[in-house]
């Protein structure tokens, strides 16, 4: 694999508080990172803002607001995310599949009003921050953590989204039994090197890409590093190297 497309598959999380801090980290990283995740932190902060900046940086967003409510309220809201310029984001699969179906109606819709292409629009399974222990004796669901990721997967899969968001230990269960075509972004990416903080099912870059990923998420490990271009260049190396993880 090479840097062009290690580039395309890295996505960083903006998960700052002042927007002149996601936008040093924009003009400083854009050319080693190919799309910028715009998470609730900062949306709810600057909103169109620092959507507009990543933009005018000829820079790729994607708007992690997680959509969750009746179908009728996130499809009228899919429709503004999509009128206001997003064509990647993502809302949440345990709304159901009406309200995925909903989600991709009203940005469709929003497409054809505003002569805008087809968004990618992304259904979140489960938080990797969520382990079998949280999810079995906090939320009372004694589902296996995969057997539930996958399900909701299928139900995205039939709303007619693009794909999800899951832990890259699901990944080659999704492509699998889903398709290769079917999109999978990986949050939970940790460096060999970095901690592992707050994250459960978390992984390497290079292992979540070896197993499938389409876009991998790295966050604290680059943002809050003294030295952030030598910390992307270590992910590439690590990425690129031939060594067994």
């Amino acid at each position: 694999m090479n840097k062009d497309e290690i580039k395309e598959k890295l996505v960083l999380a903006l998960d700052v508080e002042d927007i002149n801090d996601a936008k040093m980290l924009v003009d400083e990283l854009s050319s080693y990172i190919g799309t910028f995740k715009v998470g609730l932190q900062l949306f709810c902060g600057y909103g169109l803002e620092i959507i507009n900046y990543i933009k005018q940086k000829n820079s790729n967003f994607f708007l992690d607001v997680k959509l969750h409510d009746i179908p009728n309220t996130v499809e009228r809201a899919c429709f503004n995310v999509v009128k206001n310029g997003a064509n990647f984001f993502n809302v949440h699969a345990t709304g159901g599949i009406e309200m995925m179906k909903s989600a991709k109606k009203g940005a469709i819709e929003a497409c054809e009003k505003y002569n805008k292409k087809s968004p990618v629009i992304l259904a979140v399974t489960i938080l990797t921050s969520i382990n079998e222990e949280i999810l079995e004796n906090e939320l009372l669901n004694k589902n296996k953590v995969d057997r539930l990721v996958l399900q909701l997967a299928q139900n995205a899969k039939i709303a007619g989204l693009s794909g999800v968001v899951a832990s890259a230990r699901e990944v080659k269960l999704i492509k699998r039994e889903l398709g290769e075509d079917f999109i999978v972004l990986t949050p939970g990416i940790r460096p060999k090197w970095s901690l592992t903080d707050d994250q459960k099912r978390t992984a390497t870059p290079k292992s979540a890409i070896q197993d499938g990923a389409d876009y991998i998420v790295l966050g604290r490990a680059i943002t809050k590093a003294q030295n952030r271009i030598e910390a992307i260049e270590k992910v590439y190396d690590e990425i690129m190297t031939n060594k067994e993880i």
